[in-house]
């Protein structure tokens, strides 16, 4: 774990002029004290617990690709969705992304596994975080508490390099 969750690391992007390779969502579905995630399967992230998601389709709004993914990923269509944040990842390799996050109450469907993902609640007092992608333990906890956030993250593979977070 970095010391400040807020600011860490040297950083080296110029975040001004940055421009994403990728844009994607992430969908959590939180009801009674408890948080719906995923096993990862295949893809970006595969092997770690994440929430539902994945890359916005050309014409498609992020608020339309987060409810199709948490669709196709774990059989449910979250409604009504809100939007929590963004977050902006950039990897040394040059991959980069900028993603959407949403969060529901409530849903419609099935719940299910797939090819993509393995669905699980878990309780939000011991949210798996050493599963998970080292930035999340750093916007998660504000996005469960309701709060609107922004945060930048660099990435070498999985070894979170600098991290930056406020509020939206």
């Amino acid at each position: 774990m970095l010391a400040n969750p807020s600011e860490t690391g040297p950083g080296r992007v110029d975040w001004s002029g940055w421009i994403p390779r990728e844009r994607g969502t992430l969908c959590f579905v939180i009801r009674d004290e408890k948080i719906l995630l995923i096993e990862k399967k295949r893809g970006l992230g595969a092997g770690k617990v994440n929430g539902p998601g994945g890359r916005i389709e050309p014409g498609e709004t992020a608020e339309q690709a987060a409810v199709r993914e948490t669709q196709e990923e774990i059989g449910i269509t979250p409604h009504p969705i809100e939007w929590a944040g963004e977050l902006h990842f950039q990897f040394r390799d040059g991959y980069s992304l900028h993603c959407s996050v949403y969060r529901a109450e409530s849903w419609q469907g099935e719940l299910r596994e797939t090819d993509e993902a393995k669905p699980f609640w878990q309780e939000i007092r011991a949210i798996p975080y050493d599963r998970m992608w080292a930035d999340d333990e750093h916007w998660m906890p504000r996005m469960l508490a309701g709060e609107r956030f922004r945060g930048w993250f660099e990435f070498d593979g999985d070894q979170m390099e600098s991290a930056r977070m406020e509020r939206a």
